[in-house]
């Protein structure tokens, strides 16, 4: 079924939209579901080793079929995003994807808990459940920007699957307000490994939502234990659902769901890593954070078609900072921003090789037309700084 999404231009013309990759978002939705790949191939074979399946489509086959594919040209025009934000269908996908990573846990904790695996091959399960969940951390990212309260305890459900309850407070009222700063945790400096910025982004990470979500509750006269924590709720859910996964299969569940909470927000780690690496906001003392507005230029985006459609386009970044609340379909690419070599997954794996990042990124950030080598216009690591 083809929809054509229609407005009127200032001139009086009919302006017509037609997302050409109105179905294909679906891989989006089933995309949680990837895991049971590696188990139906582990049970069919009766190799462990076919649990690693995930992995390779993951940080093979997506990076492969981004180079092939390349990138997506639809991009839809501002007249007609009033009428694409209100077009259902779309929504629908991004409600319907939260059962599914509670899905996906549940089923790997099973197969994890009655199959008798090895070691090794425990600890591969927990490492795919968990890029599993960092999706889901995704998923929640579109959802708790919403301004309406079915959405954002939809985000709070999906945060709970791999104990991330604090993400949405840090986030929308964390780093949208200190993104491409120094003060951000979730802005990665130049010449900073993911490593080290992991380290500052994670534990950051939580004080900030903690002191943001007291100060709230603080406004409207409550403790920060109150019931109506956002935080405390969604960890809530965690407590019920994965203390149910430890009655129901046994102690493996332990390390199990440690690595698998710890590989989730890994994940999320890596995405905050390249979304604003380096990156600069300028000083500007006449603003309440001391920082000139952020900008555009001041998010990495990538236009591949293939992890756009399985991140909900999260790639397409600098339209997402300029308009937190507007859905993934209704985003938008322009090629004169920051631009990186390949999909977030791919972009992923360079990160984890310093030296291969520092290789790539850093010529790139310093040749951008508000940087031009200028290491004073970037966000540096202080031990990056000429002495």
């Amino acid at each position: 079924m083809t929809v054509v999404h229609t407005a009127t231009a200032p001139d009086g013309s009919t302006i017509a939209y037609q997302d050409r990759k109105r179905w294909a978002w679906m891989l989006s939705v089933v995309w949680p579901l990837v895991p049971f790949i590696g188990i139906a191939a582990h049970h069919a074979s009766g190799h462990e080793a076919a649990l690693a399946i995930p992995l390779l489509i993951s940080y093979g086959l997506m990076p492969l079929l981004d180079a092939l594919i390349g990138e997506d040209t639809n991009n839809p025009p501002e007249a007609v995003v009033r009428q694409l934000d209100a077009d259902r269908y779309y929504r629908w996908l991004t409600w319907a994807t939260v059962p599914l990573h509670f899905v996906a846990l549940i089923g790997c904790a099973w197969w994890a808990g009655t199959q008798g695996l090895s070691w090794w091959a425990l600890v591969l399960l927990a490492y795919v459940a968990g890029t599993d969940a960092g999706l889901g951390l995704n998923t929640a990212h579109e959802l708790g920007h919403k301004h309406n309260r079915l959405e954002q305890w939809l985000a709070r459900l999906v945060l709970a699957v791999p104990a991330y309850g604090h993400f949405t407070v840090e986030h929308g009222r964390g780093h949208h307000r200190w993104v491409a700063t120094p003060d951000d945790h979730a802005s990665a400096r130049m010449g900073e490994s993911i490593y080290r910025f992991a380290l500052r982004e994670l534990p950051g990470g939580i004080r900030r939502a903690w002191a943001l979500e007291s100060e709230r509750l603080a406004a409207l006269g409550l403790g920060p234990w109150h019931w109506q924590n956002t935080m405390l709720q969604s960890y809530a859910v965690t407590v019920v659902l994965q203390g149910a996964l430890v009655a129901a299969f046994g102690w493996v569940m332990g390390p199990f769901l440690a690595i698998h909470n710890v590989v989730a927000w890994w994940q999320l780690t890596s995405a905050n890593y390249v979304e604003h690496y380096g990156l600069l906001r300028q000083r500007d003392p006449s603003t309440p954070t001391g920082y000139e507005s952020p900008k555009p230029h001041h998010s990495w985006n990538t236009n591949h078609l293939v992890t756009n459609l399985a991140t909900f386009h999260l790639q397409r970044h600098s339209d997402h900072h300029a308009y937190p609340a507007r859905r993934y379909q209704c985003l938008r690419h322009f090629p004169d921003l920051p631009q990186l070599p390949s999909g977030y997954f791919g972009m992923f794996v360079l990160a984890y090789l310093p030296w291969a990042w520092f290789r790539v990124m850093d010529p790139r950030l310093l040749a951008l037309p508000q940087v031009q080598g200028d290491l004073s216009r970037v966000n540096l690591d202080p031990r990056r700084r000429p002495t």
